[in-house]
């Protein structure tokens, strides 16, 4: 009864983020977007790739919807990222549309779990922990960690895990509020380290 009632309240945040995302809904031309993302080579590389730094995301193959939604997030200073401040204010809405575009249309990252974070993490990433309340994390990311792009919710597959781990403690700590419905951040607070690196780990290794 307990899953029961934690996939149910997962599933009502799906519907309203479902709701929430066509605001969002400008169509982006990748092609177009290939020529507008010279600010972004530096870190993220031409097929979003690149990054080097624990902060910085692998954005090739990301779902667009999300993309889009942290390019106005970030812009308009809903969420915090030091490294582009400022580099988004002469971008209009179909700049961004078109740069989310594109690195959604390029090739996911591929990575391996960590054998000894293995079971841990996937227990979490499938199942969840009904003792704590959390919901498993396929509920919203996909089984495969592609994620939920009609709602908004991100790819996890392949994404390194200290960028995954930062921004589960920033929610954990709500250092990061720019969540559907707060519901990274509820999760993320039931959460210890030991539990942030298994699921890191394993959503790094999954396939989509």
């Amino acid at each position: 009864m307990i899953i029961h009632s934690l996939v149910k309240s997962v599933v009502a945040a799906v519907l309203v983020t479902a709701v929430a995302t066509p605001a969002l809904a400008q169509t982006g031309s990748a092609q177009a977007g290939k020529g507008k993302i010279a600010i972004c080579l530096a870190c993220h590389g031409e097929g979003g790739n690149d990054s080097k730094l624990p902060n910085v995301p692998k954005l090739g193959g990301q779902g667009e919807h999300y993309l889009l939604k942290q390019l106005h997030d970030i812009k308009a200073g809903e969420r915090a990222v030091p490294l582009m401040t400022g580099m988004l204010a002469s971008l209009n809405e179909q700049d961004l549309a078109d740069i989310a575009a594109w690195y959604a249309s390029q090739s996911a990252p591929l990575g391996a779990v960590d054998p000894a974070l293995h079971k841990k993490g996937e227990v979490l990433f499938r199942a969840g922990n009904a003792s704590i309340g959390v919901a498993a994390c396929a509920a919203c990311h996909a089984v495969d960690g592609g994620g939920l792009d009609t709602a908004g919710f991100p790819a996890l597959s392949g994404q390194d895990p200290a960028y995954t781990e930062l921004q589960l403690k920033a929610f954990r700590a709500g250092e990061r509020s720019n969540d559907q419905a707060e519901v990274m951040r509820s999760i993320a607070a039931r959460l210890n380290d030991s539990e942030i690196a298994a699921l890191a780990s394993f959503v790094f290794g999954i396939r989509r």
